[in-house]
């Protein structure tokens, strides 16, 4: 912006009323007019008085230039800014004196910093005096501790060099009692001083003084012995010479409370001997090995002692019970399980570190139980005599006692063992011996072959039973009812009396009785039920389908013969029922009855012998040797083969089952069998012969027709009686009987057809043969009623699913 130059004559005109350089709004007249206003209500001159105001007044420089204008305004402006300021001026003037007064006493501290200045360094060097007088006196009094120290540890370690003598001469003192204080705290400085001179192996003459405090540890070590074994052994010879004066050893009760109660006296003074070298065998090799030495002589001593008094005890035992194996093995392995716990528990009394040798003395022990009971075990041959004696041992004595005692009785435990197990050889040779000669090589007697009269004779009996218990309890009914008139309570009385009878007296079928089955099968069944709590697992199972199949064997055998003597049916029924009866007796037992069977198949050593007689121009060629192939390719192959006694049961259940229908069938309706197999013939040939000539007449098939109609009707209600005798359960004779009916419709069905396409309508209505419809009814018919109500029901059934 450029800068206006005013002169004084443009100053005047400046505010002209004519000609005015600058003209003022309206609205700045009023603002000067109002500035002026509050300017003379000022009193910028600070006059208080307004009487003087004149006189001030004309003090006022009048203004007639511009510069008075401007030098005017600069003194008012001066004025009005001393009054506004004067309380900062009068703030000013106080700070400017604290200021003052601050730099006076600033120079006040400054002096006082330079006086304690010097003071500081005064200090510093009395402190440096003082401290080092003070680690001058610290180095002195741990100079002193270290010279303590090792005056001390000299004393100290002259003390292991110096009790050597006198330790030597209290250890060879007569009076010195081993079961002492003294003799204790000897052990202890022996032990410590030579734990002290090991680790101070560097010492001058360590090595010497330590060979001589060897030699305290072995006199101390021998002390012990001597006391020890003095004192078992002079209990072993009390025991053993009041025995043989006493002739305690009739009386075994008082025989063992003698035996531990000697021993049990001297406890008190071995124990804590025995506490002292327990304790430093952990330590100590020395002190291990002499706790075994007084585990060997304890367990010598006591052998001495028990020994012959438990051989005695059997052979006492063996007399009582020279005839009762089961009560000799019994009281025999009783009397060495309490003898074991006891044992035991003395051990104990003494020692109380464990120790591997225990079980085996205790085995050694009950040695001389294996060798009282194993004679009598090898000659034993009674199946029933060798499975009682293997329940004594597994469960009596190995579950029972052995399992919840087992470290005490671990050595009677495994005496027990290898009985059990010589005992359960035992009973597997006689069961393979019995198999073979009672069961597989069984010879009937005629009375083991009456089949059915004995059934029907133990039907009859149970039947007379029934009818006379029957007659009895009306008796008894129709006098309590006389006497008391009340009718309805005695015929529910006689309801429930019946059906208590009936399940007490007759709870299974006469035909159902372990009586009535056939010898091998109940053999067999006996046989396995005592192997089965006997022996192993895998012993039972080839055991077992050894004995099944001997015994199917033998049922097969005993089934030819019944054919012979009896009938077919009979027979076929006889077969049915003991497979029933086997199949459900070996349901129970929890085994796989599969085994395997391996052997050789020798096939190809027949082809490679073939190959090598057609090649025997090559037997000695370099390539192609036929001799070589042979033995490359000729060596027999092993063969596994898997046997399952149960399938073995149930394939022979299920062809006697079809042929039993086969036989039934046959012997029903033969005569129409015939004519179907006819009319194969017939149509398969040619036909020069005439239908009269191949079936016959209408007369004469209506008389087979006829025939086979009265034979169902009489021989089929026989079937089925026969069936109830022999099997006496309802649903197994419904599904024999299901198949033959369902073969007899079959056939009639298919007659039917066959004469309705050779024969003429009239012919038809002149053989009368029945429809399907009426052969069912007639077959319904026929059937057996069961009118014997109360007759029970064998448990053994068939299965739908076998035929």
């Amino acid at each position: 912006m450029a800068r206006v130059t005013c002169t004084p004559g443009d100053l005047i005109q400046w505010d002209s009323s004519d000609n005015c350089l600058a003209p003022l709004t309206d609205y700045q007249k009023d603002s000067l007019q109002k500035l002026e206003q509050e300017l003379s209500s000022l009193d910028i001159l600070g006059c208080e008085d307004t009487s003087n105001d004149s006189d001030k007044c004309d003090n006022i420089t009048r203004i007639e230039r511009c510069q008075d204008v401007l030098e005017c305004y600069t003194k008012l402006e001066k004025e009005y800014m001393s009054s506004e300021n004067l309380k900062y001026i009068s703030y000013l003037n106080d700070l400017k004196t604290r200021r003052q007064e601050c730099q006076e006493l600033s120079e006040l501290i400054k002096d006082t910093l330079e006086d304690f200045s010097i003071l500081f360094k005064q200090y510093a060097e009395v402190s440096d005096k003082t401290s080092s007088l003070h680690d001058a006196s610290e180095e002195l009094i741990s100079d002193q501790k270290r010279l303590n120290c090792l005056v001390e540890s000299i004393a100290e370690y002259v003390k292991y060099f110096k009790e050597v003598d006198i330790i030597m001469e209290k250890l060879e003192a007569p009076t010195l009692s081993v079961n002492s204080e003294m003799f204790f705290n000897i052990v202890e400085k022996v032990d410590t001083n030579m734990d002290a001179l090991q680790t101070n192996s560097t010492f001058k003459e360590s090595g010497t003084y330590l060979v001589k405090y060897r030699h305290c540890q072995s006199k101390i070590i021998s002390l012990i012995q001597n006391y020890i074994f003095n004192l078992f052994t002079k209990t072993t010879e009390s025991i053993l010479n009041f025995n043989e004066t006493e002739g305690v050893q009739e009386n075994m009760d008082a025989a063992l409370a003698l035996f531990y109660g000697r021993f049990q006296t001297i406890v008190c003074k071995v124990k804590p001997i025995i506490e002292q070298v327990e304790t430093k065998s952990l330590k100590r090799q020395e002190y291990n090995n002499l706790l075994l030495e007084c585990h060997q002589y304890y367990w010598g001593q006591r052998g001495l002692v028990l020994g012959p008094s438990i051989q005695k005890s059997l052979a006492a035992i063996k007399d009582r019970y020279n005839g009762d194996h089961c009560s000799l093995v019994r009281h025999s392995c009783a009397l060495l399980l309490h003898a074991s716990v006891d044992e035991h528990r003395l051990f104990y009394e003494f020692f109380s570190k464990p120790s591997a040798g225990l079980t085996t003395f205790l085995e050694s022990l009950c040695t001389s139980l294996y060798d009282t009971i194993r004679p009598f075990i090898i000659h034993i041959n009674h199946l029933e005599t060798l499975a009682e004696i293997c329940c004594i041992l597994r469960i009596e004595m190995l579950d029972e006692h052995v399992q919840n005692n087992f470290e005490p009785l671990e050595g009677f435990g495994n005496i027990c063992l290898q009985l059990l197990h010589d005992v359960q050889e035992r009973l597997v040779f006689r069961a393979q011996l019995y198999l073979q000669s009672d069961v597989l090589n069984y010879s009937p007697s005629p009375g083991d072959l009456a089949y059915p009269e004995k059934l029907q004779m133990m039907e009859d009996i149970a039947e007379s039973i029934r009818e006379e218990n029957r007659q009895s309890r009306m008796k008894r009914i129709s006098i309590s009812s006389s006497d008391s008139n009340v009718l309805e309570p005695v015929s529910r009385n006689h309801i429930v009396m019946d059906a208590i009878y009936q399940k007490s007296h007759m709870g299974s079928s006469p035909a159902d009785l372990h009586g009535m089955w056939y010898p091998t099968v109940r053999r067999t069944l006996v046989c396995l039920s005592r192997l089965y709590r006997c022996v192993d697992r895998s012993v039972f199972q080839s055991l077992s389908q050894e004995a099944i199949s001997l015994c199917v064997q033998s049922i097969e055998k005993a089934r030819n013969e019944i054919e012979n003597r009896a009938s077919v049916l009979d027979a076929e029924l006889f077969q049915i029922k003991h497979l029933l009866i086997l199949r459900e007796q070996i349901a129970p037992f929890q085994v796989d009855f599969t085994i395997k069977e391996y052997s050789l198949d020798f096939s190809r050593v027949k082809m490679a012998a073939f190959g090598l007689l057609e090649r025997s121009n090559k037997l000695f060629t370099l390539s192609n040797n036929a001799l070589l192939e042979f033995l490359l390719e000729g060596t027999p192959k092993m063969k596994e083969q898997l046997i399952d006694s149960r399938k073995q049961v149930d394939n022979n259940l299920k062809h006697a089952c079809h042929r039993l229908i086969q036989h039934a069938t046959y012997v029903l309706i033969n005569p129409v069998m015939q004519l179907l197999e006819k009319e194969k013939t017939y149509s398969n040939t040619s036909h020069s012969n005439t239908i009269e000539q191949i079936f016959g007449t209408a007369q004469e098939v209506n008389a087979v027709v006829a025939d086979v109609l009265r034979t169902i009707k009489f021989k089929l209600p026989h079937i089925q009686q026969s069936m109830q005798l022999y099997l006496a359960n309802k649903e197994t004779e419904f599904i024999l009987l299901r198949p033959i009916k369902n073969n007899i419709s079959a056939a009639f069905a298919q007659l039917y057809q066959l004469l309705s396409k050779y024969y003429t309508s009239e012919e038809l209505l002149l053989i009368a043969c029945p429809l399907p419809e009426q052969i069912s009814v007639i077959l319904s018919s026929s059937s057996l009623l069961q009118n014997k109500s109360t007759q029970p029901e064998s448990k053994n059934s068939l299965d739908k699913e076998e035929l």
